[in-house]
């Protein structure tokens, strides 16, 4: 049976919040979830992502309801700050961005793909076709591939950027795909 939505004028609303009253955040979610969800999904398009930040906005509100002062402004638009303050402040934080760089990682095929081809392509070959890559490049599958490093580690080693360890890698991962495919024609 679908639980009917609790509705409160924005004063008994507030008072409720204020209070701690449980009555008030069901019905801050009820009256208010879809409208913040809006907003904070125009900002972040990740579906996921939006509702967690929805969920840290209820959170936000519900500690800070002490401060929202009804002379300066609706409680609606106070809300819809905290939202989008929250989205902008995800959007901005290193995390976001380096998940969105490395997000198109997830479609690159790892290197077993190559050496699981029609014919079976000993260790040697791809280390010698390797030296066509950059040294950027030969220095990241060396240290993946060959030597057992995670990807953290190669970062640590290397000095760079985690998200850019796996950018170089799926490059790489591409253009060895593209050699050794290459290799097959010229062979055939």
């Amino acid at each position: 049976m679908k639980s009917k939505k609790i509705r409160l004028p924005e004063n008994v609303l507030i008072q409720d919040l204020k209070k701690r009253n449980h009555r008030g955040i069901s019905a801050l979610y009820d009256m208010y979830s879809a409208a913040l969800f809006g907003v904070i999904s125009r900002i972040i398009s990740d579906t996921h992502l939006s509702e967690d930040i929805l969920q840290e906005t209820f959170i936000r509100i519900w500690q800070a309801i002490d401060q929202y002062d009804t002379e300066k402004g609706r409680l609606f638009t106070w809300m819809v700050n905290i939202a989008r303050n929250l989205a902008i402040d995800r959007l901005r934080s290193k995390s976001y961005r380096n998940d969105a760089k490395t997000s198109e990682l997830e479609a690159c095929e790892d290197i077993g793909y190559i050496i699981d081809l029609d014919r079976k392509v000993d260790y040697f070959t791809i280390k010698n076709v390797s030296v066509q890559l950059s040294l950027k490049e030969q220095k990241v599958i060396d240290l993946i591939y060959f030597q057992g490093y995670t990807h953290v580690e190669t970062a640590d080693t290397l000095q760079i950027p985690l998200g850019s360890v796996k950018t170089v890698l799926c490059r790489a991962v591409r253009r060895l795909r593209g050699f050794y495919h290459a290799d097959i024609l010229l062979a055939s």
